[in-house]
């Protein structure tokens, strides 16, 4: 059986979206240049310019609960369609900006408009794919994501040696073009997007679902109960199981290239190639990987994925030579593969409709809280306690997320709603 089939069943707005995804990540170029862009045009040092991706973290933060909740109130289409169109503009003119004060304030309403994307995409995929086929297709919006950034930052690389003007210029136009993509492509209608809604037959059959996943905490509410995101107990649960494998997953970044060169002695081109090793076994194995895991439960699922993230980086204690580098990246990307679809279809499933925006802008939220901690935690822990420590850590925190995600339940869907757009 051909695992990359299913694909042809999913609706045609997800290859619109697809579409879109890819569009605009592709043109993904001005963030990944933007310390060296204001060390260079402005001659301050690397750890002051840094200043802006802080900027750049603490804006996306507060965003993405605002921009889930306008998803639902106004749409997702509505919600992306600003945000790619404003961003677009607002890069146009970021050159303008001449001094490190004014980077700052455009890199704050750059990160809002930017990561204002994120919340309705997935909620659009949540909304139009059903619970079987979620996987599948968050495996394929991220597939859109990784080729669009293998090209981005390369193409990056050769118009910054023209002039960094290019990079705002394209990154700015490619934007505009996937708002394009968006507002004439054919949708069933303008408005909110409907939901595969799961629904509960009756009480005795809740009941032995609450019994069969073993813990009374996670168990869905009632449909009148308050539902909303940040009071959802379930939801709440299952952030909380997820951070801290997403403490460890942003280790990539923070310590990752420390650790390889100053430690491990190993040159920098050694870091450039586990992304390259990991963007192709993404490529060609994460859309099929999860159309074959379609059928297997949240639980084993999240909690596999979070697994293989304690394994793969707690490896990194005793790895010595880039054979050993490459395999522990081999075993953390199936963990990638695995963890990230399968915790964007849970945190959809478990989203009342109405709500799937709420839902999603707070499960994005969590990376950016993740994010922020690790980039703190990691190198702190590297400089005074060494990699021993550093990678043992990743390890307990990594088994710490898979042992949570064991007592993750999960509701089971019956009959599921048409997918309808309300006008």
């Amino acid at each position: 059986m051909n695992p990359w089939r299913g694909l042809k069943n999913l609706p045609h707005e997800i290859w619109i979206l697809f579409a879109a995804t890819l569009v605009n990540r592709a043109g993904t170029m001005v963030l990944p240049f933007l310390v060296l862009y204001i060390t260079q045009t402005l001659g301050i040092s690397p750890g002051r310019a840094a200043l802006a991706l802080t900027v750049y973290g603490i804006a996306a933060l507060i965003t993405m609960p605002i921009a889930g909740r306008l998803t639902d109130i106004v749409g997702p289409l509505a919600v992306m369609e600003a945000s790619l169109f404003l961003s677009g503009v607002l890069m146009l003119f970021y050159p303008l900006a001449h001094n490190f004060s004014t980077i700052l304030v455009v890199t704050f309403f750059f990160a809002i408009l930017n990561e204002s994307v994120r919340p309705p995409s997935l909620s659009i995929i949540s909304d139009l794919v059903a619970p079987s086929q979620r996987k599948a297709a968050f495996a394929l919006n991220r597939l859109a994501v990784n080729l669009g950034m293998s090209i981005g930052p390369a193409l990056g690389g050769v118009l910054a040696l023209i002039s960094f003007k290019w990079l705002f210029w394209v990154d700015g136009v490619t934007s505009i073009l996937a708002g394009i993509v968006l507002v004439f492509s054919r949708w069933p209608s303008r408005g909110r997007l409907g939901a595969h809604e799961p629904e509960w037959e009756d009480a005795q059959d809740l009941g032995r679902e609450i019994e069969a996943e073993g813990i009374e905490l996670l168990a869905p509410a009632h449909p009148a109960a308050d539902l909303r995101a940040f009071r959802n107990r379930r939801m709440l649960y299952f952030l909380a199981a997820l951070i801290p494998a997403q403490i460890v997953f942003f280790q990539l970044t923070s310590t990752m290239p420390v650790f390889l060169v100053r430690h491990l002695h190993q040159p920098e081109a050694i870091y450039g190639a586990i992304f390259t090793l990991n963007t192709l076994l993404i490529v060609f194995i994460e859309v099929p990987l999860n159309s074959a895991m379609a059928r297997w439960s949240h639980r084993a699922t999240l909690t596999l994925g979070a697994l293989l993230y304690a394994i793969s980086f707690g490896a990194f204690a005793f790895v010595k030579n880039p054979l050993e580098i490459y395999a522990a990246v081999v075993v953390w990307t199936f963990g990638e593969m695995i963890l990230l679809p399968g915790s964007a279809a849970y945190a959809a499933e478990i989203a009342p409709p109405g709500r799937r925006g709420e839902y999603m802008g707070l499960y994005t939220m969590s990376f950016s809280i993740a994010f922020s901690t690790g980039s703190l935690i990691g190198p702190n822990v590297l400089d005074r306690w060494g990699a021993q420590v550093l990678w043992g850590g990743a390890f307990l925190s990594g088994c710490l997320s898979s042992l949570l995600m064991s007592r993750i339940g999960a509701p089971r869907s019956t009959r599921p709603a048409e997918p309808q757009l309300a006008q």
